[in-house]
Parts: structure tokens; sequence; C-alpha cells
């Protein structure tokens, strides 16, 4: 179960690895306590950007310098996932956005994450927040996908809005 819980965050007894409704889980071992880590994904939003008729892409702090990806970030409670994409993309670019389309949904195992991508249209002064160390623009025709994660969605998007080339 990798990282996983190793005590029961109930009544603090060890946990253990076992069978369960078809799937290993970490359950409490304690009489009674019944608790049951079902290790469920995490919902990030991604979004997909166009900004000024490009595509938007951004550097985390920590990557590599020239590794480029979709703002993305966690889905927080109570609200929609449009929100929550909305929400990202101002904190993280400053930029104000319309969800112009929902891209797909798309497992992140690596990560035990459920992404959810929009296509966003932005407008305003790009302004980067705190997570982020640059960002670049790009024209639509040299986005290119990658194998894994929201490299996903990007393909997805390419496949339905940029025309082949003859």
């Amino acid at each position: 179960m990798g990282d996983a819980f190793k005590f029961c965050p109930r009544c603090g007894a060890k946990l253990v690895t076992r069978l369960h409704h078809g799937r290993e889980r970490a359950l409490c071992e304690a009489a009674g306590c019944g608790f049951v880590h079902w290790g469920n994904p995490t919902p990030v939003v991604a979004a997909i950007i166009e900004h000024e008729g490009q595509m938007l892409l951004a550097r985390a702090k920590d990557w590599p310098e020239k590794m480029f990806a979709l703002v993305t970030g966690f889905l927080e409670a109570d609200e929609s996932a449009e929100q929550g994409v909305l929400r990202e993309v101002k904190e993280e670019t400053g930029l104000d956005g319309e969800v112009v389309s929902l891209v797909g949904v798309y497992p992140f195992e690596v990560r035990n994450e459920l992404i959810i991508a929009f296509h966003v249209r932005t407008s305003g002064v790009v302004q980067l927040g705190d997570e982020l160390a640059a960002y670049k623009l790009i024209a639509r025709e040299k986005l290119k996908a990658w194998p894994f994660g929201t490299g996903l969605a990007v393909q997805a998007w390419l496949d339905r809005n940029v025309p082949p080339k003859t």
C-alpha cells in the first residue's frame, strides 16, 4: 500500500493489509474499531490554458529548468471542478478564466490522483503565484503531449482541436 497509514487515525492501533471488498486495504486490527483506509484517489484539476491565442505552460519552482506543464491543483471541499480549475488558474497565473470545455478525466496512479482536465480561455496579465517559477506561451501547433498524467489530456485536446497536417 506504499505510503498508506501505518496506524489507525481513529484509535492508534496498528493497521494491517488484508483483502477487503476485493482489494488489498489497510484495516485497523483493533477489535470493534472498523477503520478502513480505502486509498481513494485525490481529485486534481488541470487547465489547458489558451491565453491571447497561444497556449500557456508553467514550471513549478522545484522542477528542472526545461520542464513545463499544465497548471494543476487539488480540488477543494465545497467547490465544483469548474470552480476549482478557475481558482487554480487565478492563484497560479493571476489570470481570469472561463471554462471552454471539459477535456476529460484521467488516472494518475503514480500519485494516486484523478485528473479532471479543462480547456480554459484566459484574459489579463500573467502574474505568477508562489508555486511557479516561470511560464511560456507557445503556438497551438507547437503544443506536444507527454505520455502520462496531464499529457493524456493534452493529447485528447489536440486530437479534437488541432487540424491534422496536410
